[in-house]
């Protein structure tokens, strides 16, 4: 089969590799779509940070090279020993998290923070190739009204939904979101299921004119004085919640500063840069910061649902559909660009 296979930093090549057979408890997916995260690009650029390559992941034993690619869904094309509820045919999402089910985080049902946990395209191949095997326990069918395009985006949609799961966001309360990018524009959607009051906070007027399509109740142009903004917005106060989807050197200390006393500050991006602001804005304000790295089985098939109700939307993030021998020119190159100008890119390894 064809896969992309990532040897190291800028070293990313389109290889024919041996199709995958799925052993006991597994299943071959054939894969539908892929999409490009930022994630993949600053690896890419920057890493290897996150692939295991200096020494094999202590769940899986794989290292690199190996096959990357997290935003998948695909067909069960073939069924390992004993697989039950699942069938060839089945179109399909996966929990890309594996762990190791006996450590503290496990046993404290925090299983997304394992310390030897694998996660799919950085632990062990991923699905950026014509097939991947999976354990069948981490496969999630996907009904009938959801497509697979949609589906594509459950990946990035989960992460966002755990980001307002750990905001606790309630009812009435308002949520801040800085930088209305794929993730940025989900959790605005999974914030509002959870009845909260929306602005999103941009630069990009393309995203802010996508934050209103998709519900946002306002839209802020960060060029402008977004801090002003904010407090006109909410009576002086700051928003409950400020959740950072940016990612940049910035936009920690803006969090930090633009949520109201006492409110929380979730960070979920991941950060090329070392920021550096002063803690007692933390302190003085009794301000929550909370991290968010990854999601849990349960987000995902709230994902599902929420799509299949019609209750988060994925399919107006899709920018563009590529092959896999474009994954470079068309996807990487366009997601560093300067001026970008694409949400998610998915690739199709069947084309």
């Amino acid at each position: 089969m064809k896969a992309l296979v990532y040897h190291g930093n800028r070293d990313l090549r389109l290889e024919a590799v041996p199709d995958p057979e799925p052993g006991p408890g597994e299943v071959r997916l054939r894969i539908d779509y892929c999409g490009i995260c930022a994630t993949d690009v600053e690896e890419y650029v920057y890493g290897p940070n996150h692939i295991y390559h200096d020494k094999p992941n202590p769940l899986t034993g794989k290292q690199a090279p190996l096959i990357v690619g997290h935003e998948t869904t695909g067909t069960v094309e073939k069924l390992g020993d004993g697989v039950s509820g699942l069938s060839v045919g089945d179109r399909a999402v996966i929990d890309g998290v594996l762990t190791c089910g006996k450590c503290w985080w496990c046993r404290h049902d925090r299983e997304y923070l394992c310390a030897q946990a694998a996660i799919v395209g950085f632990g062990l191949d991923g699905g950026l190739a014509e097939y991947m095997v999976w354990p069948a326990s981490h496969v999630i069918r996907l009904p009938d009204n959801v497509s697979s395009e949609e589906a594509a985006l459950v990946e990035p949609a989960s992460v966002a939904l755990h980001a307002v799961r750990r905001s606790r966001v309630e009812a009435g309360e308002t949520v801040a979101v800085l930088g209305v990018g794929t993730v940025g524009l989900l959790a605005m959607q999974a914030a509002k299921t959870r009845g909260a009051r929306t602005i999103a906070v941009d630069t990009r007027q393309m995203s802010l004119d996508l934050a209103a399509e998709l519900g946002a109740d306002v839209t802020v142009n960060s060029d402008d004085d977004a801090e002003q903004a904010l407090l006109d917005l909410t009576d002086g106060v700051g928003p409950d919640v400020v959740i950072d989807a940016a990612g940049t050197k910035d936009t920690p200390e803006l969090a930090i500063k633009w949520v109201r006393r006492a409110g929380r500050a979730v960070l979920v991006a991941i950060y090329t840069t070392e920021p550096q602001f002063d803690f007692n804005n933390i302190v003085s304000r009794e301000v929550e910061v909370v991290g968010v790295l990854a999601y849990e089985r349960r987000d995902v098939e709230e994902v599902v649902d929420l799509i299949s109700r019609g209750a988060v939307k994925t399919s107006q993030l899709i920018s563009d559909t590529i092959r896999l021998d474009e994954v470079l020119e068309k996807g990487y190159d366009r997601m560093m660009a300067p001026t970008k100008d694409v949400f998610r890119i998915l690739v199709s390894p069947s084309s």
